[in-house]
Order: C-alpha cells, then structure tokens, then sequence
C-alpha cells in the first residue's frame, strides 16, 4: 500500500512551531516511503478562519520548502460530501437528530457532577429498540449524533505511544453536525481522511482523545482505520507549555528574525526524534533516516540557544550572493541603502562567522553604508591623549599607501613599531571611528572594504 501522510492546520491562526514539526514529521515520512503528502486546510470553523492564516500556512510550509503532492484541499469546498454521508448515516440508524436544548444540556451535566459522574450526554434521543422517543419540541433544531458503540473498547496500537486503549462506555454520542448543518470537525476528519486515502495520521498529543471517536466513526463507514502517531508536546525553553517569549511565535517570524529556513528544519527534526548522536544534518539526510520508532513519546523542550548555534552554522556555510539578498533587503527596510562600494557579499563574507542570525549581520554591515556615531563614553575611553598624534599620523600615510589589506596592515605595524606601542592602543580608537564599535574581525580587513575616502573622512571628524 501507498504511504500517504497529511498535515491538516486549522486556518484559525498562524503555523508555529508545533504544527511546522507536525508538517515536517509527516512530509519526512511520506518522502522516506516514496508515498504522498498532502496538504489539507481545515477551515470549517467559519467564524475563526481568515484567509491571512491560510497565507501564512503557505507562505510557512513555501519557507521551510514542505512541498506537498496534493491540495491544499478546502474543508468548506466538500461541503456536499459531508452532507451525503451525514444523510447515509441518518438513513442506516447510524446517527440520530438530537432535540436537546442547551441548557437542557447544562442541567444534566450539573446534576451528572452534583452525583460525582463524569458529565456527559445521556442518550436521551438515541434510538433503541423498544424505546419510546419523545415528541420533538416545537422551536428546536436538532443537531446530529453518532451512535457510539455502547460495549466493548477501542484501541489501536499508536506508532509512537504504544498500545492505547478507550472504554466505549467512557464515549458519549458525539455530535457530528451542528444545529445549522455544518459538520464538525472529528466528522469532517474521518471523511476527509476516508476519501483521501491517509495510511498513516501523524500529528499531536491533544488529538489523543478525538482518536477512539475518529475510529468508530470510520469501522460505522466501513472505511479503512489508518495508523496513528501522536506526537507528544513541544515545551518552551522555561520548561512550561510554549509561549510567545518561549518559541510558540509564527515560523515566518523566524524567517523575519534573520534564520535560514534549513536551520529550523534541522532543529524542529530534532524536537522529539532523533537518529543516534547526529545534531546537523540536511533534509535530504532526514528523509533517508526518518522514521516513527525514535520519535520519543516524552515532551520535547524548546531551547533557543540551540536554534541559534545551528544557525550560526548554516550561515557559515551559506552561499554570500544568498545571504546578500536577505541582507539588502533588510538594510533597505531600514532606510539603509548599500552601495557598489563595498560590495555587500564581501561584508558579509568578512562578517559572516561572527554572527547568529541574518539579523544580526545586517547589523554589522549596515555601518559601511550610512552614518556612524559612536556612543560618547567609546569615544573618550579609546581617544586618549597618547595615540591621537599617532592616529593624526596613520591618517596622512592613509592617503597615499596602497588600499589593500596587507598593505594596510604593514603600514599600521611600522607606526606601532616607531611610537612602541600596543595593536589595542591604534586599533581600538580606529575601530571606533570607523564603525562604532570595539570588536570588529582584524582592523586591516575592515579597513580595506570601506574606501579610502570614507575612512579619512570618519577619523578627520573625530581627530
């Protein structure tokens, strides 16, 4: 049999990084087993569904390149669909209209706990045989029900939990379409995945309880049960459940933050699978590895330092004409304009191994194209009295010596050598008046990407 995979977000907000690993978890899987992939938008929560999170699901699953081989289907476009199986299951006894009011509902569930039971609908409109049915109420609408299995167990071997079991009689009958018609979403799951042929549903822990439901659904239809794989939860880097401080932000904030997509892919394959001791790997070497057996069924733990160290790697090895075109385009953003000279792809090759994120090497090559003004106490710490002559003097041997960093590095040797003095004393005040900062890669280097002219006019505005 065809493996086929889907990874099936609700539209009702942006794709973070639980459902991205959902995505990615279930695309390795299908890739691994040369099967399908599907993407499904389940958007039949009307009043909470917006087009802007469809654009982000897509925009993300583009980033992180999770190209899929079917859809994006549309819940709301297979409207039709479910309103005929809904109509088969009327038909067969399979399902029933349920005349119970809302607060009908709420008295029995209060009197349910008030006898310390667990709150659930008692049945009072299942059909049985031999039972007498009420007389529908005038000015009520029905909602649907599905007759759960009264006896008996559901249990399905999960591929990431183990054996789970469910207890029918813990089931009440769950409703499956609404008084204004629209199914819900554990129906429209169950015909969905029927018609799509899924094999295989890998997606999170909370979905453990609409399991056991899913499944009597789907043996009522006839239609074959997939395999599960839950996959238990993502905690932030404080160890509590995710939130927007710790990791549960949109994965194009990520993209917008200055990371590159294959870092996050790297790192989300990490979260809760692993493949013996190997942290950086592409993913076409996740694809040949994965599976659901080292997928561990205990929470992961977000950890953004972790993020950040193997993004710092991929930017290493990052292409600069690549990295060059996120870096101008955020330049741009902040009213910065690089110029020809110099060239931004040698910036960031100077750069590009001193940073963590695009970000912060946008940071770092902002300052040879715009204004610099360097903070007053850098200023009167590293000006000191004994190396403005010898500064005055490096300026005017700037004028005629040749551009080139050997040059230039030789030129700044001979004047330290002549005053006897220290690499820090000359090139921490020359740092400073150049880009603003103490801590550059060597000075010689710095001083060779910006032109002969730049540099003069910086060191005569503070000599």
């Amino acid at each position: 049999m065809t493996t086929r995979t889907r990874f099936a977000p609700s539209p009702t907000g942006y794709l973070h990084i639980g459902g991205a690993r959902t995505a990615l978890f279930s695309w390795a899987y299908a890739r691994r087993h040369g099967g399908t992939f599907i993407l499904r938008i389940e958007d039949s929560d009307v009043e909470r569904s917006t087009p802007e999170a469809v654009q982000g699901i897509l925009d993300g699953m583009a980033w992180l390149g999770l190209d899929y081989d079917e859809g994006p289907f549309y819940q709301m476009q297979r409207m039709d669909r479910y309103q005929a199986v809904l109509q088969k299951m009327l038909d067969k006894g399979d399902a029933y209209y349920c005349y119970t009011a809302p607060d009908e509902l709420d008295a029995m569930r209060e009197a349910q706990r008030a006898r310390g039971e667990k709150p659930r609908y008692d049945g009072r409109w299942r059909p049985e045989p031999g039972k007498n049915l009420p007389t529908p109420p005038q000015g009520i609408t029905p909602v649907v029900r599905f007759k759960t299995p009264l006896t008996g167990t559901t249990e399905w071997h999960d591929l990431v939990k183990g054996h789970i079991v469910f207890e029918n009689n813990e089931l009440d009958d769950l409703i499956i379409a609404r008084a204004d018609g629209t199914p819900t979403y554990n129906f429209c799951v169950v015909v969905d995945d029927w018609d799509m042929g899924i094999t295989h549903v890998i997606r999170g822990d909370d979905h453990v309880n609409n399991t056991p439901r899913q499944i009597n659904i789907l043996k009522t239809l006839n239609a074959t049960v997939p395999q599960y794989a839950h996959l238990s939860m993502i905690l932030g880097d404080n160890g509590q459940k995710l939130s927007k401080r710790h990791g549960a932000v949109s994965v194009m904030q990520y993209e917008e933050d200055g990371y590159l997509p294959e870092a996050v892919v790297n790192y989300l394959a990490r979260l809760g699978w692993s493949h013996g001791d190997a942290e950086i790997f592409s993913a076409q070497q996740l694809v040949e590895w994965f599976d659901l057996d080292h997928i561990t069924p205990s929470a992961a733990q977000f950890n953004s330092e972790k993020l950040r160290w193997l993004n710092q790697h991929y930017i290493k090895l990052a292409d600069n004409s690549r990295l060059a075109v996120w870096v101008r385009k955020y330049l741009t953003a902040h009213g910065v304009t690089p110029t020809d000279t110099p060239a931004l792809e040698a910036v960031i090759a100077l750069y590009k191994e001193r940073v963590a994120t695009l970000v912060e090497l946008a940071h770092e090559a902002k300052v040879f194209y715009g204004e610099v003004h360097p903070a007053q106490e850098l200023l009167d710490t590293q000006l000191v009295p004994e190396a403005i002559p010898v500064l005055r003097e490096l300026a005017g041997r700037f004028v005629d010596v040749v551009w080139e960093a050997p040059a230039l590095a030789a030129l700044i040797k001979e004047l330290l050598a002549k005053h006897n003095l220290k690499m820090p004393k000359l090139a921490m005040p020359l740092r400073v008046m150049l880009v603003g900062q103490t801590h550059t890669p060597s000075v010689d280097a710095v001083l060779a990407l910006l032109p002969r002219e730049v540099v003069l006019a910086r060191m005569k505005k503070y000599l």
